[in-house]
């Protein structure tokens, strides 16, 4: 197995410079709400959410233990994942390609993107469940090197905190499986005991998961599963164009060539090389997978990420890598810009133009403004019916931050009675219709404000002075200040 110590110095000290400077950035970028979100889920553990399984909340609860209830705390395992992760490609690329020094051209060309740099910033489920599919991918490679059995148990853990991450983690499963059973050199692993433990490793990691959702009413499964096999002709070519620019666009441009060429590479050798056949069955599978989602519906850009690492491994193993030096320069300094925008915002953007301004710009300024009429009604809450608006309040006031969607039932969190108390509702003007009447009476408007950064609006907001109705029960979320004891 590839040491780090095998690699250039050069190298080891640009994944330093990088893990530096995506520390950095997550010290001083605002969090997004997402990411607001997700500190809520942290301080209120569960086996399982609506919208996905638990593992970026724990991974949020470790740093903000080690870091504090800080940006840099909420996003700490990102940049430290994103090192780790990029030692294990290596190492896989190593395993898969020995004699072409691969793993300085796989860990290159996946650093320069902007996916992995955004996740590794960002914290959203996506994090951890790039790093243990790439940890997954590096337990295979290493069982076609050493054809050692035991790496299925390896594999199997891996994959099973894959799936603790996001649901999409099952895919790799799909696309292991797809590789046993299609290429002949790699089916006698069906007879191998090591690959079913394996498989029951999986599982046994994924069961929390599983009993949460049966104690809920398979409210999660059913959310995430209800996007698969939608069919929309009419939208579907905009979808398909969609899909394809935003990958181009987090691959960054001439590293999407190359992972292109690398898939296309692994396909055409997959009869004659199983490593080939491996690369292209967990690179192709999913992306067959999400092509036929575009069919039917918008794919969100980070979606298909999880394709990345496998492409890095393919486009590592091509005879002919001259464009690698100048698709990762490229794409590390399309990062730089990035990174530079969002902590710094240096730049006054259109809004179009702007990758940070909608999800991370104006929330201190728009907590402010909430603050203040909270403090000129001597309001007794302050209320969102928008989760993500809800969890940037929260993390950012100090006061009662109620939220009034029914997904907070299935939160372990304390819950008030706000009969007859009088608060401050915050609403969107992306939410249509008005304010809940059934929750709320004696709605008085307290105007508009913006959330926005050197003038360009990210976001328009209405502030209503509300009175809630008898019996009118909902959670309070957690804020710095007076965090709810578990």
């Amino acid at each position: 197995m590839a040491r780090s110590g095998d690699f250039p110095r050069w190298l080891r000290i640009l994944l330093l410079i990088l893990a530096v400077i995506r520390l950095m950035v997550a010290s001083h970028a605002p969090l997004s709400a997402d990411e607001c979100y997700y500190w809520v889920w942290s301080k209120a553990l569960a086996a399982g959410y609506l919208d996905h399984p638990p593992m970026v909340a724990v991974w949020i609860r470790v740093g903000t233990f080690l870091a504090g209830d800080t940006p840099l705390g909420v996003r700490l395992l990102g940049p430290v994942s994103a090192l780790l992760g990029t030692l294990l490609l290596m190492r896989a690329a190593e395993d898969l390609w020995p004699q072409r020094r691969a793993g300085i051209v796989a860990a290159c060309l996946l650093n320069a993107t902007l996916a992995l740099n955004v996740g590794a910033v960002v914290i959203t489920p996506d994090t951890p469940l790039l790093f243990f599919w790439t940890a997954a991918l590096a337990c295979l490679a290493r069982l076609i090197r050493t054809e050692n059995a035991n790496w299925w148990l390896a594999f199997g853990v891996c994959a099973g905190l894959a799936m603790d991450s996001k649901y999409t983690g099952a895919l790799l499963i799909a696309a292991v499986g797809l590789w046993v059973i299609a290429v002949p050199t790699a089916r006698r692993w069906l007879r191998c005991r090591q690959l079913w433990a394996g498989l029951l490793l999986a599982a046994l990691c994924l069961m929390p998961v599983i009993f949460w959702n049966a104690s809920h009413g398979y409210a999660s499964l059913l959310k995430q599963g209800g996007r698969a096999g939608d069919w929309n002709p009419t939208n579907s070519l905009r979808y398909l164009a969609e899909f394809v620019g935003s990958q181009i666009g987090l691959a960054t441009p001439l590293v999407a060539w190359l992972f292109a060429r690398g898939a296309i590479f692994a396909a055409r050798e997959a009869r004659r090389e199983q490593r080939a056949a491996f690369l292209a069955c967990v690179t192709l599978a999913p992306a067959c997978v999400f092509l036929q989602h575009a069919l039917g519906d918008r794919v969100q850009a980070n979606w298909p990420a999880i394709i990345f690492p496998g492409a890095a491994l393919a486009a590592a193993g091509l005879a002919e890598r001259s464009l690698w030096r100048s698709a990762s320069g490229l794409g590390f300094a399309l990062a730089l810009a990035v990174f530079l925008q969002a902590a710094a915002a240096p730049f006054a953007l259109p809004r179009w133009a702007d990758f940070s301004l909608i999800r991370l710009a104006g929330w201190s300024d728009l907590a402010g403004y909430v603050f203040v009429a909270e403090t000129r009604e001597n309001a007794a809450f302050v209320a969102a019916d928008e989760y993500g608006l809800a969890s940037e309040l929260a993390f950012r006031l100090h006061g009662e931050v109620v939220g009034t969607e029914v997904r907070w039932a299935m939160f372990n969190l304390p819950k008030t009675d706000l009969g007859g108390r009088t608060g401050v509702l915050v609403r969107s003007d992306r939410e249509y219709g008005g304010p809940d009447q059934l929750l709320w009476s004696g709605i008085v408007s307290l105007g508009s404000l913006v959330r926005q950064r050197h003038g360009v609006v990210a976001e328009t907001y209405h502030l209503f002075s509300v009175t809630a109705r008898p019996g009118i029960s909902v959670a309070i979320l957690p804020n710095r200040k007076n965090l709810p004891r578990s």
